[in-house]
């Protein structure tokens, strides 16, 4: 009698689920940001064992324990190397990296920069709210010139930074912004990011509900214009999307500003890794050098 075997059964959203329920303020944009990782994992069917999350610091960088995949919740900016050193233990994984903007764009922001340089196979996901949360409403690297928040109680002086364009002057390969309301646009972009390989960024809007009144959802939604409405636009047009990264008032470009697809990442790039992950190679190094090592480090 033959015997019948099922194969693997497809991924749900229920499999994505974390086993800690979210803590952030009801309404929060960062709901919808999960939702659509979520949703985009479940259409790639990218079994939870082959996902490392990693985050930072802050309201948004919480994102790993909400949802069931491998996971590091390190240190304040540092998301980006821990998630390289990742990448290049094993490159077969795919390595999601979220936080916020003050993580990401402040303290962050020299990560940011060289790993964009360097095309690290990651998809950066960053929840950008203009503000920071976890310390109760601060100004952040994009806050507009005159908020007002407990740290610029007059009203911010300091010019905020371009994303999308710092991304495109540092050399990302995939450059797209969302808006947490919009998820269907939003996972679509979150699956485009993850199937390009090189270093996608994707900067989303996502509202802060207690701290920020200015930037708010009644505010973006009137203002976001997605580009792919636009039949004339070349994402593969690098000065056209320099020009539409920097727009910002009553028109806000949200959808895909550039890809290339022509430039290696880096784990297609080091010559140590032609034969395979590194976590797959035998252990070549003699126990007794091991081990003078490590007492050394200790």
């Amino acid at each position: 009698m033959a015997t019948i075997t099922e194969g693997p059964r497809p991924m749900a959203m229920a499999d994505y689920k974390g086993r800690v329920d979210p803590d952030w303020c009801p309404g929060c944009g960062d709901y919808g940001v999960l939702a659509a990782v979520q949703k985009a994992l479940v259409e790639l069917q990218i079994p939870n064992h082959q996902v490392v999350t990693i985050s930072g610091i802050g309201c948004s960088s919480n994102f790993p324990g909400f949802i069931e995949t491998y996971g590091m919740h390190t240190l304040h900016g540092r998301a980006l190397p821990v998630a390289t050193g990742v990448k290049m233990a094993n490159h077969e994984l795919t390595v999601l990296v979220t936080g916020g903007d003050g993580d990401g764009f402040g303290i962050g922001g020299n990560h940011f920069a060289h790993a964009m340089r360097r095309n690290v196979d990651l998809t950066y996901i960053v929840m950008d709210n203009q503000i920071y949360g976890l310390t109760t409403g601060q100004t952040s690297p994009t806050s507009q010139i005159g908020m007002k928040t407990k740290s610029t109680p007059f009203g911010n002086v300091e010019g905020p930074i371009h994303p999308i364009a710092s991304a495109l002057a540092c050399g990302a390969t995939f450059v797209a912004r969302g808006f947490s309301a919009d998820q269907k646009h939003l996972s679509g972009l979150i699956r485009q990011a993850i199937e390009h390989k090189g270093f996608s960024f994707i900067d989303v809007f996502s509202p802060c509900v207690t701290y920020n009144k200015d930037n708010t959802f009644q505010w973006f939604r009137p203002r976001v214009k997605k580009l792919e409405d636009d039949p004339a636009y070349d994402s593969g047009d690098w000065l056209a999307a320099m020009e539409k990264s920097i727009l910002w008032g009553e028109e806000i470009p949200i959808g895909k500003f550039f890809e290339r697809t022509d430039l290696p990442s880096l784990d297609e790039a080091e010559p140590v890794l032609k034969d395979g992950p590194m976590v797959g190679r035998p252990d070549h190094i003699d126990p007794a050098i091991a081990r003078a090592f490590i007492e050394e480090l200790m």
